[in-house]
């Protein structure tokens, strides 16, 4: 069982522009060249951020609108929140507060052996990361730059670094790279 932050990210570290689009991402790849179709059958809970979530209602499930799909995930979601928030019939999602600590043993118990995929955003890895709970990185980075927007991960992580662990080109639009998070010393 793995804690992994798996997201894609422009080429000068934005995982979406200031008013959280991601209209910058679809044209430059199709999903199933990457390893997402094998990560995500490992996937036994996930987590999201506030911002993440509003996103998926917005342009995925379109609550209201006659226009728009089932939530995507199977699997039990945790959304991190101090508001509340919409919720979707039928989809296994939880709201949670604070700490992430209570709520990652919640979430390894419900994954049955399965990984934690952390969804986004950055600063929701980042309170994992600080708090030990991190395991890998899967960063697809794309090949255009933002400028501006949400950070990939907004913290500082220099001692010990992240491992490289492997590279890998995904179409002409992707380099996917994968981390190891190693203990703190």
């Amino acid at each position: 069982m793995r804690t992994q932050y798996y997201t894609a990210t422009s080429l000068d570290g934005f995982i979406a522009t200031l008013d959280d689009s991601l209209e910058w991402l679809f044209p430059l790849g199709d999903i199933n060249e990457t390893s997402y179709p094998g990560f995500i059958g490992q996937v036994g809970a996930l987590a999201m951020g506030s911002s993440t979530y509003e996103w998926m209602l917005r342009h995925v499930v379109k609550p209201g609108s006659g226009s728009g799909s089932p939530w995507p995930y199977s699997k039990p979601t945790w959304v991190f929140t101090t508001r509340n928030l919409p919720v979707i019939p039928g989809a296994d999602i939880r709201f949670a507060a604070g700490d992430v600590r209570p709520v990652h043993a919640q979430m390894r118990a419900a994954a049955a052996g399965g990984n934690i995929w952390l969804v986004g955003g950055g600063d929701l890895v980042g309170q994992f990361h600080d708090a030990g709970l991190l395991d890998e990185l899967i960063v697809q980075v794309g090949s255009v730059t933002l400028g501006s927007g949400k950070q990939l991960l907004p913290r500082r992580i220099v001692s010990p670094p992240l491992t490289l662990v492997s590279v890998r080109q995904v179409g002409p639009g992707f380099a996917e790279l994968r981390y190891e998070v190693p203990p703190r010393r």
